[in-house]
């Protein structure tokens, strides 16, 4: 009976953990539209980062989790940042200034398949032929899901520039989790790692504002702030602290249905807020992209 009772609590606190990764996740995306305005993305991208990195730094310290890294851990975690806290996140706000960030959200839906393909090159891992289906149909999705905004000719510019600005971020990210992945295998993980990299992520964003000419500013507005705040607090230290605690668990396959389930509820939550047109290629193609994205997450029958 105990064993019983502690495997459902168990579960139940995964469920937990799954449902707050997607509910925090989800509306972030929405969220990021009122960090664009006077404020330069990389800017806003800077502050994010390193207020989360202090707020981490300060619970490790809270917690007498160890700081200290070597010249060589720091820098792949810096790699790390840069990639995954810094460039990747900055592309996702200059795109979410072209389409809607419903739309920016499913493109993201590439990633489960963009992280196959990447550590096939990079570490040798085996692909499947469902598992390369499953990656045409996830990107053919995506397509379909951003056609009706190439359709709209006034608009194709900024549909095309959103389009491409989410796929850089995409690869960019990708990248970056190919960076946690290798961190992770040299014990370069949990909650100091990730303070030193949205430290060193938090950073980057501002060195590349300065490099860019980009003035820091700050936008003294409810909107502007409050949206700082929970993209702090919400957005990146609770929702990493509970994917990584989640991917601890169940391991990566099953926790990256978290990515699975986000563009749908992102979709939603942008189609009240930002009065997102639905066309019927738009849902066939988060369909299809869906489907792509469960084909290749599935773990292959034993």
């Amino acid at each position: 009976m105990r064993a019983f009772r502690t495997a459902s609590e168990r579960r139940l606190n995964n469920l937990t953990l799954f449902a707050v990764c997607v509910a925090i996740w989800s509306t972030t995306w929405l969220a990021i539209t009122y960090q664009l305005g006077a404020v330069a993305p990389e800017v806003s991208v800077g502050y994010r980062f390193l207020a989360a990195a202090l707020l981490v730094a300060a619970w490790c310290r809270l917690r007498g989790l160890a700081l200290g890294f070597r010249p060589a851990e720091h820098a792949f975690l810096a790699l790390m940042g840069l990639f995954m806290y810094s460039v990747g996140y900055i592309l996702v706000y200059h795109a979410e200034r072209h389409v809607a960030s419903g739309l920016v959200a499913i493109g993201y839906s590439a990633s489960p398949m963009l992280s196959m393909i990447g550590t096939r090159i990079a570490f040798g891992q085996p692909m499947s032929a469902r598992m390369a289906i499953g990656a045409a149909f996830g990107i053919a999705g995506i397509v379909l899901v951003f056609w009706p905004e190439f359709t709209r000719f006034s608009e194709s510019r900024n549909a095309l520039a959103g389009a491409v600005l989410t796929a850089a971020a995409v690869l960019v990210a990708t990248l970056g989790g190919l960076v946690a992945q290798r961190n992770h295998a040299k014990n370069l993980r949990g909650a100091p790692a990730i303070a030193w990299g949205m430290g060193y992520g938090g950073a980057a964003a501002l060195a590349i504002a300065a490099a860019a000419g980009r003035p820091f500013t700050i936008e003294w507005s409810w909107g502007y702030l409050v949206s700082l705040a929970y993209l702090v607090v919400f957005g990146s230290v609770i929702t990493f602290g509970a994917w990584l605690t989640l991917l601890g668990r169940i391991g990566a396959a099953r926790a990256s249905y978290v990515g699975v389930m986000v563009p749908i509820v992102a979709l939603v939550i942008s189609t009240v807020f930002e009065n997102l047109p639905w066309h019927p290629l738009m849902a066939a193609g988060m369909a299809i992209s869906l489907a792509g994205n469960v084909l290749v997450l599935r773990q292959a029958p034993h």
